[in-house]
């Protein structure tokens, strides 16, 4: 170690409460500069979807945290501006803004994502709806399921594709848990494929016939990129961040308009004709970020670190 070498943070540090302090020794005994990746501050933002205890946790590890960074690194635009609305409201202000840096793609063995063999147990080819998350309040699985029983309402059962969940279940969605079981999953409409491999997931967004992702919240949202990369149209929310993950090849609704979901749900099941265009257009024209664009982001982030000789954070005023 040298004085100027850059300590670079980008796990999910936050339940250490003690890491502020680490990084204030970290700079005096050793001179080196801290770089900090932040995903993103939903417990700050949004905290209604967190316990009382991880948001108060989070806080306080936030507000220790950036005072010792020689510099800050983003995933989205969404969340750089969520953490320059945090530094105003802390009185502190940045010697330069978050660096922004571009979120790439893919998982695994993406050479076999198209031509690998089928993994067991799945549903069949284009009879289904992915969405890909972890089962959590803020990422909306209980609008889907809402507009998935409309649709069992007002068409016949065989025209409705099924819905297939695939995450883990996680935190605050009891409700919709009970909800499904009650139903029988909305009579086999619904399906829970929890943890999936990464050979399952591969062939879920394979042969899907287009994927949602209805989230709140997000500081990506990397299942719609993930479900362009394979070819597969989105529908996806409006906000936060999650248009800049889709561009112009996803589309959106305001997750808070039923009507409109429904909606939009509904035409893209029934146009065939358009939803293979759409693939088209998408396996056309979509070019994916790679990861090493990334990893060349995040080391021209520590660079500039490595030269400045000014801290991150002043008091503003």
């Amino acid at each position: 170690m040298k004085p100027d070498d850059i300590f670079l943070v980008m796990g999910a540090a936050w339940a250490d409460a003690a890491f502020g302090e680490r990084l204030r020794a970290v700079r005096k005994s050793y001179g080196l500069k801290p770089v900090l990746l932040i995903y993103d501050l939903i417990p700050l933002t949004c905290p209604e979807w967190f316990p009382p205890q991880v948001v108060s946790t989070f806080s306080a590890w936030l507000e220790n945290v950036i005072p010792q960074c020689s510099d800050i690194m983003v995933i989205s635009h969404a969340t750089k501006k969520d953490v320059q609305d945090f530094l105003v409201q802390r009185s502190l202000r940045l010697n330069q803004a978050p660096w922004v840096v571009p979120m790439g793609g893919g998982f695994g063995d993406m050479s076999v994502a198209t031509s690998g063999p089928e993994a067991p147990g799945l549903p069949p080819a284009k009879s289904y709806v992915l969405f890909v998350s972890t089962l959590e309040a803020r990422k909306n699985h209980i609008l889907m399921f809402q507009v998935w029983a409309r649709l069992l309402r007002e068409k016949a059962y065989r025209d409705v594709p099924t819905l297939v969940f695939a995450g883990r279940p996680a935190s605050m969605v009891e409700d919709l848990m009970q909800q499904m079981e009650n139903t029988d999953y909305l009579d086999g409409k619904v399906r829970l494929i929890r943890e999936p491999s990464d050979e399952e997931l591969r062939c879920l967004y394979k042969n899907c016939l287009f994927t949602v992702f209805p989230s709140l919240y997000e500081g990506w949202g990397l299942p719609v990129t993930e479900s362009l990369l394979f070819g597969r149209p989105c529908v996806a929310s409006n906000v936060t961040s999650i248009p800049e993950a889709g561009g112009d090849f996803a589309r959106y609704f305001d997750p808070y308009d039923f009507e409109t979901v429904y909606d939009t749900i509904c035409r893209t099941i029934e146009d065939r004709e358009g939803l293979k265009a759409w693939e088209d257009q998408i396996r056309k024209n979509f070019r994916p970020t790679p990861w090493s664009d990334t990893a060349k982001a995040i080391l021209q982030s520590c660079e500039v670190a490595h030269q400045s000789s000014q801290p991150t954070l002043r008091r503003a005023g």
